[in-house]
């Protein structure tokens, strides 16, 4: 039997493109994968909870964690602050199980630079013109916010052929076993 090894996975993509349900269902398949908590200053969202959706911080408190250097990765993304704590990596990969870090893509690299070992892996969008129908549906977004997130998601797809694997989200079934297909390569590599 091949040997598993503790690997630490970073999944980006742009907003919309389905990574939270994706990561969502694998961990749902493989519970003893470790997700972080991701710091951020924005506000909460209705429904999530500080400390279980992310850790909610002031922009006061955000920026005295960066000068303790306290983030693996931080980065401005959409007008707010969002970083993983090093804390968080670290009792994670401590536990001896693999870890998804769910990250934009500034923070995707930060991570690869700290830890080398980490595969980085993207889920795409099948198109621009879905992200776009993606996000309207969700009706959290305005014309303004739309627009943001529109023109970060083209300068994103244009960095995941600096990625270790892309995962192409146009059947979320197909997405999610192509992931696990991915994770598990690693894994035994």
């Amino acid at each position: 039997m091949d040997r598993i090894e503790p690997k630490l996975f970073v999944i980006s993509g742009p907003s919309g493109a389905g990574k939270g349900t994706i990561v969502a269902r694998i961990r749902a398949s493989r519970p003893n994968l470790g997700l972080t908590v991701s710091a951020t200053t924005r506000e909460p969202r209705e429904g999530e909870v500080d400390g279980v959706s992310y850790y909610f911080l002031s922009e006061e408190e955000f920026s005295r964690r960066i000068d303790a250097d306290q983030f693996v990765e931080w980065a401005s993304v959409h007008g707010h602050r969002y970083g993983t704590l090093v804390s968080e990596v670290s009792s994670k990969l401590a536990a001896g199980s693999s870890l998804i870090l769910e990250i934009d893509v500034q923070g995707a690299f930060q991570v690869k630079e700290r830890f080398p070992e980490a595969v980085l892996i993207f889920i795409m969008p099948p198109s621009l013109d879905v992200l776009r129908e993606r996000l309207e549906m969700r009706g959290t977004e305005t014309a303004e916010t739309l627009s943001v997130r529109l023109a970060n998601a083209e300068r994103e797809m244009a960095l995941a052929d600096r990625y270790d694997d892309v995962v192409i989200n146009d059947d979320l079934d197909c997405a999610c076993a192509e992931l696990a297909s991915v994770i598990e390569k690693h894994e035994r590599n």
